[in-house]
């Protein structure tokens, strides 16, 4: 997993860019939760990059089994898309966990990084 410990005005989150097999297992949140663990932080931001088609694809369950576990174990999550969803149930995904303080989606980078550090 290719992933940075950044840390800005005093806050540490775990950024995860790329994986070379994309994350398609509820145990790959565990992974995750894991390695926010192991730098002392409680924020992660991943990218759309690592998540496995089936993330999106809401049939599968995949993607409501990865954010429950992080939601359980406290991690807050900021999730960016290559894209933003327009259409389709999971967009309506996206707009649901946008309400909320623990998992949210963005279309860019900038606005999940500020996001994240007004979280801690």
């Amino acid at each position: 997993m290719n992933y940075q410990v950044i840390s800005n005005s005093n806050v540490a989150y775990v950024a995860c860019l790329s994986t070379e097999t994309p994350l398609s297992r509820e145990q790959d949140a565990l992974d995750l939760i894991a390695l926010c663990s192991e730098h002392d932080t409680k924020l992660l931001m991943l990218h759309s990059a690592v998540l496995a088609a089936d993330f999106f694809n809401l049939r599968t369950g995949l993607a409501g089994g990865m954010m429950q576990k992080l939601i359980n174990y406290h991690v807050t999550t900021a999730l960016v898309l290559n894209e933003m969803i327009t259409e389709g149930r999971f967009k309506e995904l996206a707009s649901e966990s946008n309400k909320g303080n623990q998992f949210r989606m963005f279309d860019n980078t900038d606005e999940a990084e500020q996001w994240l550090l007004q979280q801690a």
